[in-house]
């Protein structure tokens, strides 16, 4: 009876360094399992912009020298990577900034990234280098900078990025792994027609003369024509609220535009390429049938481009996809849900071999 008690006594002395052992162990796994398990999206250490927070600058080679181009990287993704090309031209990356509200959850990389003349890259302010060649060109430059290929490069241009995104592949499209298309037409005359014949007629007959009539007077410095287009047709077609409820990005980015480069290539009216602008008569839609890459087209129920042919387009190229969204021209924010869960759904189907 002795001896039992003698061991019942030093089991329950003992109980307590077991169960401390035991708990570090436990510990001990629980780290192990973390550290297995912790994600190196969000992991720059190994990074050459690292002590930038992913911003690079990257040179650019013209005809009349080197300038440097704005870049930002968001995430690290060897396999999913996309490049954003904003509208404009003369526009900022600021339009994609609430990217930042879907794709990190989805551990796809991205890449912000203002075009030379833009707001956060040089300024040359040489309009000779304010052709679609040399924006081309420019992309071209950045893709190598960055390490980008047809393992991992995805290429997304919205508005005149679409433009931009369009010739770069059918120059370049060897070096792609997907390409999107947001709220852009194939053909300018296209959507000079769908602006004139659907969208202008749609706004208040008396608002609308009042436009035609300044245009027709070449008024655009007019502060009234400013008024009756903001109030009147952005808010319809470019972000569907009332301009006091716009974000404060989209804001921000409108205020950054660079007017030289976006009065030289398009012109002053939202109904239309406008005088000598250089993007008049553009048109590729010809051409779209030799494009071979994976490619999702997105169009807004709302946009200033034609819905029906942004679907269109999606029949064209050989291996194409269609999202209309219930937005406008700025469908990102006009409709994320549809605009995000299709973007992503298209980028992980690329990746995996699924897409169809």
């Amino acid at each position: 009876m002795k001896l039992n008690k003698l061991m019942k006594t030093k089991i329950l002395l003992l109980m307590p360094i077991i169960c401390f052992l035991w708990s570090c162990n436990e510990k001990v796994k629980t780290t192990t399992i973390e550290k297995e398990t912790k994600s190196s999206y969000f992991d720059y250490s190994n990074s050459d912009d690292q002590k930038t927070g992913g911003i690079k600058m990257i040179p650019i080679k013209t005809a009349k020298g080197t300038f440097n181009v704005w870049t930002k990287r968001m995430g690290n993704n060897p396999k999913m990577k996309v490049l954003l090309l904003h509208g404009g031209p003369g526009g900022t990356h600021e339009f994609f900034e609430n990217f930042d509200g879907y794709l990190p959850n989805e551990e796809i990389e991205y890449i912000y990234y203002d075009q030379l003349d833009s707001y956060y890259s040089d300024k040359p302010n040489d309009s000779t280098l304010w052709t679609t060649e040399h924006f081309v060109e420019e992309v071209e430059q950045v893709r190598q900078a960055l390490n980008l290929d047809k393992d991992n490069f995805y290429l997304l241009g919205q508005s005149w990025g679409g433009i931009l995104a369009m010739e770069y592949a059918l120059k370049y499209q060897d070096h792609l792994k997907g390409l999107i298309i947001s709220n852009m037409m194939a053909s300018i005359p296209e959507y000079e027609k769908y602006a004139a014949e659907v969208l202008g007629p749609q706004l208040p007959p008396e608002v609308y003369k009042e436009i035609k009539a300044m245009e027709a007077a070449e008024d655009f410095g007019n502060p009234h024509y400013t008024e009756l287009v903001t109030q009147h047709y952005y808010t319809k077609h470019i972000l569907r609220k009332p301009l006091n409820e716009w974000p404060e990005f989209i804001n921000r980015a409108f205020s950054h535009l660079n007017p030289n480069i976006y009065i030289y290539m398009q012109g002053h009216s939202e109904f239309g390429v406008t005088g000598n602008a250089t993007l008049k008569g553009w048109d590729v839609s010809g051409r779209l049938k030799e494009l071979t890459v994976p490619t999702l087209m997105i169009g807004g129920t709302y946009d200033t481009m034609d819905p029906k042919y942004m679907e269109w387009m999606s029949t064209e190229v050989q291996k194409g996809r269609s999202l209309t969204t219930n937005a406008a021209h700025v469908s990102q924010y006009d409709d994320p849900e549809a605009y995000f869960s299709g973007l992503i759904q298209f980028i992980k189907d690329v990746d995996s071999g699924e897409f169809k």
